[in-house]
């Protein structure tokens, strides 16, 4: 796959492509990304590519020419060019999957007050990312594209992709790691149990009760099961677990 970014700040994405899963990604030839400075196309004699809005207003707007030219030089039959606008439907977990079918993707990075209404007709779609402001697209043609570079096969475990919040509908169930006492706080001794059907079990009743209690909008969305509802049904946390595991030499037994 192949991610392009235009943007007029392409030192904002320095970091971004030299750590972690993106930079590894990158280096298995999982995907290519090229940060496009949408300055080197302005053909206006002092290397402007903004001006101030026809009709009065503040601040400064995007002209048409440069970015035209720029998607024109870098967009191949198959790109898929999306302008991150206000616009724009608003991203989600579902659009992440469908612009992985894209064999590539321009991102285009609007600052300043925006970008000249002109400039729309030559874009496939908006996105969003939000119901708030930023000082440009940058961020937001960061966040989609870790989002979808994460999906890429072989990016990271494909276990860890299933398992994550969004992916099924539900919020992920909670996640610990050693000591199993924290200052009072335990680990759930089930996790501890080696029983995995009885984990996934607990697992899933989390989601649910997480979900329903943080994020009851995609609660209501989600289709539940008869498992689910027979989950729903049972305490949240069961007094009746049978647990016998050994972790760290220690053994517990409820």
């Amino acid at each position: 796959m192949i991610i392009k970014i235009l943007t007029l700040f392409p030192e904002m994405f320095d970091g971004f492509l030299s750590n972690s899963i993106i930079k590894r990604a990158i280096a298995k030839d999982l995907v290519k990304i090229e940060i496009i400075n949408i300055r080197d196309y302005t053909t206006d004699k002092y290397g402007r590519v903004d001006s101030y809005p026809v009709g009065g207003g503040a601040g400064l707007v995007m002209k048409c020419q440069p970015i035209v030219d720029c998607i024109a030089k870098n967009k191949s039959d198959n790109g898929h060019v999306v302008m991150l606008s206000p616009r724009g439907q608003t991203y989600n977990q579902k659009k992440a999957h469908e612009l992985l079918n894209q064999t590539e993707l321009l991102l285009l990075c609007g600052h300043y007050e925006g970008i000249d209404e002109r400039v729309n007709k030559y874009v496939d779609e908006q996105i969003s990312i939000g119901d708030y402001i930023l000082t440009g697209g940058e961020i937001g043609a960061m966040a989609i594209s870790d989002s979808i570079i994460r999906l890429i096969d072989g990016a990271i475990a494909e276990e860890s992709i299933e398992e994550e919040s969004f992916e099924n509908g539900l919020l992920e169930y909670p996640q610990y790691t050693e000591p199993y006492d924290f200052n009072g706080d335990k680990i759930p001794d089930i996790l501890y149990s080696g029983n995995h059907e009885a984990i996934k079990k607990w697992r899933q009743k989390e989601s649910l009760y997480l979900t329903k209690e943080f994020r009851f909008d995609l609660f209501e969305k989600y289709k539940l099961s008869k498992q689910d509802l027979k989950l729903l049904s049972e305490e949240r946390y069961s007094p009746n677990w049978e647990v016998k595991a050994i972790s760290k030499g220690k053994k517990f037994i409820k």
